[in-house]
């Protein structure tokens, strides 16, 4: 059994973390609260804008915009990693970088180019590892991504679309749909999903409900780059969310881990302090029974 003094040191030491884990835990749960209200607020403005982008482009089927087209042969595309800046998050990085490496580990089997640009420091430090070249890192994004720091990137992928140097851009990134539940995914943001021409407008071309002032081109040249741009700060938005959550409830199970071993390490104590109280007693015990 160990000794009391060495015990009581263990003790302490793990009483010292508990409060660290405890104190990054409700740190945590402030975030959480402050980055979902973010991002519950943006679904539903990304949501719609997609969803009128869609129908417009739909409608407006004789309007061709760069955005809009579908590379016959897709050979090039460009990967966006987002993962976090820090760790004690539990599988939220592993989950985000194995969903990105099937990913590009498929692409490879079919022979297509692609070059990735990463958003987090472990995300940084897991290719540089693997010793695979990233063209872009980006490690500015934490718990509160702003629009003004997402749209650069969101324009530079734009551009590089638009001129032909990809033919599509992927995001791999931690989805939210509620505080219960996110699951890693790879997504494609460009070219935009354009409804089949059945299901949408009529053979005149816009359909009911829709007239385009001055015209559909130019509605959808302003429309198509911030329904991009609003659809890339959501994935970033829900990254810093998902972020909380799995520290959150990291943080939440090691409280307890620590709370458990505290218990178990005062029962051993008390019971080392019991058995060398014991043992004293019965040394005084015998000294005096000696001197009789």
């Amino acid at each position: 059994m160990a000794k009391t003094r060495e015990l009581v040191v263990r003790r302490k030491a793990i009483r010292n973390i508990r409060k660290i884990t405890r104190t990054m835990e409700l740190i945590a749960t402030a975030r959480f609260k402050k980055a979902m209200d973010r991002a519950t607020e943006s679904s539903a403005y990304t949501k719609k804008i997609a969803e009128l982008t869609a129908d417009l482009a739909a409608h407006a089927q004789d309007v061709s915009h760069p955005l809009l087209q579908k590379r016959d042969k897709i050979t090039r595309r460009l990967l966006l990693v987002i993962c976090s800046n820090r760790g004690l998050c539990g599988g939220y990085n592993a989950g985000i970088l194995r969903e990105a490496v099937s990913h590009f580990q498929g692409l490879k089997k079919t022979g297509t180019s692609f070059h990735i640009e990463l958003s987090g420091k472990r995300a940084i430090n897991y290719f540089k590892y693997q010793r695979i070249e990233s063209n872009a890192s980006y490690t500015c994004f934490e718990d509160k991504p702003k629009f003004e720091e997402i749209e650069p990137i969101a324009e530079k992928f734009i551009n590089e679309f638009v001129s032909g140097k990809v033919d599509a851009v992927d995001v791999a990134y931690m989805k939210f749909l509620s505080p219960a539940r996110q699951f890693p995914v790879v997504e494609t943001l460009l070219p935009f999903a354009r409804i089949p021409e059945g299901s949408g407008p009529t053979k005149h071309g816009a359909g009911p409900g829709y007239e385009f002032l001055p015209n559909a081109e130019e509605i959808l040249k302003e429309l198509l780059p911030e329904s991009f741009k609003a659809s890339l700060f959501k994935c970033f938005l829900d990254a810093a969310v998902s972020e909380q959550i799995a520290r959150r409830v990291t943080m939440k199970a090691a409280t307890e881990n620590a709370d458990d071993m505290v218990k178990s390490i005062s029962l051993l104590y008390n019971r080392a302090r019991q058995a060398q109280i014991t043992k004293e007693i019965a040394e005084v015990v015998g000294g005096a029974a000696a001197l009789e």
